[in-house]
């Protein structure tokens, strides 16, 4: 078995293997494939799609590429993951929000792809602020504060992070087969066993219809449910920009002026509708209405912003006397 059989296999449109996926997998992490090699395989899985259990060993493989984190420690930690897209604030505000309502929640975090910049780029557009972290510091975080954010450059599915960056050279970034695969591995390496997905579409992000968020989101409901993965999805429209900033910078001020008080409609819209969801997830009320009266409350009080600030404080190199509350 070698890559080039592989590569054959799948351009005659056959299945491939689990030992198959790993093979790819593993040698592609450690260098032993070529970028042109890997390229094609991908080619012909963008133009063919894969199966389920493809889709599941893929998502396997890259998630054994490196480091794991086992959260159970914690409890039941709710993961909130989008898709992404210009002008997409959501994860910055729904984080706080969670958080000072008492449910712990986690995100490994990747930088944008495309046009669109990823929620890491934009916390580091705060002066200070460390993405670096370790794995214990992360964990502890959320066992102190309840909310915190890793990048996953370090050794947390280096895989995936290979291929997500190949997929964008080739073309490939609107894969549906490997986005799924994609986003579960990550979810698999960080244990979330809880997860809300926002997948978006439009000009603005790299689904670019609804139908094609639909089907994302069917595939993603499948593969979860027999990864024992408790998912909900929502669709989100990104033909425009959420909010009026557009910018690394100008977006985290937009997101701080909202945790204030001064929420844009559609910004305030699709965060109180997957907030709603994220309370359903984590057991604290089926009533989707009067969850969203509960994410509007912690907006309004205040609470959201002082979990922001706390969450910004614990992962700035030189603020750490703003561990407490403090302004940024």
């Amino acid at each position: 078995m070698d890559i080039k059989t592989i590569i054959c296999k799948k351009r005659e449109r056959k299945e491939l293997t689990e030992d198959e996926i790993r093979l790819f997998v593993g040698k592609y992490h450690k260098g032993e494939i070529t970028q042109a090699q890997a390229g094609s395989l991908l080619s012909y899985i963008y133009k063919d799609g894969m199966t389920e259990n493809e889709m599941i060993a893929f998502a396997v493989a890259m998630a054994d590429s490196g480091e794991k984190i086992n959260l159970d420690e914690i409890g039941d930690v709710v993961d909130k993951h989008s898709t992404g897209g210009v002008g997409d604030k959501v994860t910055l505000l729904l984080m706080p929000i969670i958080a000072a309502l008492g449910i712990p929640i986690a995100k490994i975090s990747s930088r944008g792809m495309g046009i669109a910049g990823g929620t890491i780029d934009k916390l580091e557009s705060i002066p200070g602020y460390n993405t670096e972290i370790s794995i214990e510091e992360f964990k502890q975080n959320i066992k102190e504060y309840g909310v915190s954010i890793l990048n996953q450059s370090m050794n947390l599915n280096p895989a995936e992070n290979k291929i997500y960056k190949l997929r964008n050279e080739i073309a490939c970034t609107d894969c549906i087969p490997i986005i799924a695969a994609s986003l579960m591995s990550i979810k698999l390496s960080t244990g979330s066993k809880k997860i809300v997905f926002e997948i978006t579409f439009g000009n603005g992000t790299y689904i670019k219809t609804k139908e094609q968020a639909r089907r994302l989101a069917r595939v993603l409901k499948t593969i979860a449910k027999k990864l024992d993965k408790d998912v909900m999805c929502i669709i989100t429209n990104m033909d425009e920009p959420l909010g009026y900033a557009i910018g690394h910078n100008l977006e985290m001020i937009e997101a701080i002026n909202a945790l204030k008080g001064t929420v844009p409609l559609d910004l305030g819209d699709v965060v109180v509708t997957i907030g709603s969801m994220v309370l359903a997830l984590a057991g604290k009320g089926k009533n989707l209405k009067n969850n969203e009266q509960i994410i509007k409350e912690v907006l309004r009080n205040g609470k959201a912003y002082e979990k922001f600030i706390q969450m910004i404080a614990t992962q700035r190199r030189k603020y750490k006397l703003y561990r407490k509350y403090g302004e940024i």
